[in-house]
């Protein structure tokens, strides 16, 4: 069971002792004492002695951790005048309605005589002492250019390029003798957040907690709700236990499922042929097809069938912030360095225009559009059959890859990295012209 706080503590104690405390204190030291965070804050809501530069709590629903971001954020601005803070959220939005004016932001948490300015306008604090603190979205580019003593990182496992934005916040932490940094999450089993929990000890100091821990201020028909109805359960787990769990449930694929479909070479055929008698190349455009602008990823997956007659996965040549031309070209650069004989692209998102975007760059280019009459899960279900009877295998490993492919989930849904499984979407096109054709609920297709 966590530690009490001290307000806990005292909350023990008889009337009359209550009392006598108070009577030693000055109407002043009265008067700060709702904004005592020492007194109010449990040990495990407190910055660790010793802490590393990089401070990462990870911890259930209603645990306390953004009372803890906004505390710590206020403890440094009103001690260090020089101090240049970011406060990045996973968007904007929750940056500025929690971080900041939520119930437990900053605004909340800081007394009147010292609660800082606050310009929406500009998206900055300002206290008296002469620290400021300016809030993000947590977009990669964002947080490009500018420089900080110190960052409070909430909800990083809800980033939807958490990776990439969190390299580029590291960067930016370049000012003062000694920048850290406090990352707070409900666990979920993305890159960024096991990278960091891989790395406790070692450069990450790891605080870890769970829902009940702040029980004293949660109320007791709530804590009861919770625990019936998920105790136990992989959901439970994560969001009220705060526990890492790396595999998501209902998965199509599972992480042991993957490594034991996995090799480092594609067997020889046994005629002494060519490994790989058929090459295909998936692809699943980004949104912005359309638009001439840089879009989200282009997922381009490189697949082929063996003399064995299995299917193996033998590139992830994914491309991100490209605009057509762009990736259309890795496309064809694909297709060109595995001797493709097709290129499979979903065009739900671009119809022809997808046709005309890849004959720009290779006139020769084979391709054939697909059209996606059911959701991604559904269309991945008879391709992760496909592993699980030792149909599928991979030439190596794709970690952005299999990221996604672990965050889809049966019946629906996904919860994998980023917005969408753009790769996982394209090794879906790709297997499924391979191995499924016409069979096992495969995509109605239309030659081009």
């Amino acid at each position: 069971m966590a530690e009490l706080s001290l307000f806990e503590d005292m909350a023990r104690l008889s009337d009359d002792a209550i009392l006598a405390i108070l009577a030693s204190r000055s109407a002043d030291e009265i008067r700060a004492l709702p904004y005592d965070w020492a007194l109010h804050g449990r040990p495990d809501q407190r910055e660790p002695e010793g802490c590393a530069r990089i401070w990462l709590m990870m911890a259930g629903r209603g645990f306390g951790k953004t009372r803890a971001g906004a505390e710590w954020v206020r403890g440094i601005a009103e001690a260090d005048g020089a101090a240049r803070i970011a406060l990045v959220g996973a968007s904007l939005h929750e940056a500025r309605h929690v971080m900041v004016e939520g119930a437990s932001g900053v605004l909340a948490v800081s007394p009147w005589w010292s609660r800082p300015a606050w310009n929406p306008a500009l998206r900055r604090l300002v206290w008296k002492s002469g620290a400021q603190a300016e809030i993000f979205g947590a977009g990669p580019e964002r947080l490009r250019g500018p420089a900080f003593s110190h960052a409070w990182a909430d909800e990083i496992a809800k980033w939807p390029m958490g990776e990439a934005a969190w390299d580029n916040l590291q960067f930016a932490l370049r000012m003062g003798d000694a920048p850290r940094v406090l990352a707070t999450t409900t666990p979920r089993p993305v890159p960024l957040v096991r990278r960091l929990v891989a790395l406790d000890g070692q450069g990450v100091t790891l605080t870890r907690g769970r829902t009940a821990d702040n029980r004293a201020n949660l109320p007791a028909a709530f804590l009861d709700a919770m625990t019936r109805s998920y105790a136990g359960t992989r959901l439970g787990r994560q969001e009220l236990d705060g526990e890492l769990l790396m595999d998501v449930e209902g998965a199509l694929w599972t992480r042991g499922l993957i490594e034991t479909c996995r090799v480092r070479h594609v067997p020889v055929a046994a005629d002494g042929g060519a490994a790989l008698r058929r090459v295909v190349v998936g692809v699943d455009p980004p949104a912005g097809t359309l638009s001439g602008q840089g879009g989200d990823a282009c997922g381009i997956v490189v697949a082929g069938v063996g003399g064995d007659g299995l299917a193996y996965v033998v590139a992830d040549a994914s491309v991100e912030g490209l605009g057509p031309e762009g990736w259309a070209r890795a496309v064809a650069d694909a297709a060109a360095a595995y001797g493709a004989d097709r290129v499979v692209a979903e065009a739900n998102n671009g119809g022809a225009m997808v046709d005309s975007v890849l004959r720009a760059v290779d006139a020769g280019l084979p391709v054939k559009l697909v059209h996606a009459a059911r959701g991604k899960s559904a269309r991945a279900e008879p391709v992760a059959a496909l592993y699980q009877s030792g149909r599928a295998w991979h030439r190596g490993a794709f970690p952005a890859l299999e990221d996604e492919m672990c965050g889809l989930v049966r019946g629906g849904g996904y919860e994998g990295p980023g917005r969408s499984p753009d790769r996982a979407d394209a090794l879906v096109w790709a297997l499924s012209e391979l191995m499924l054709g016409k069979r096992g609920g495969a995509p109605r297709v239309r030659g081009v």
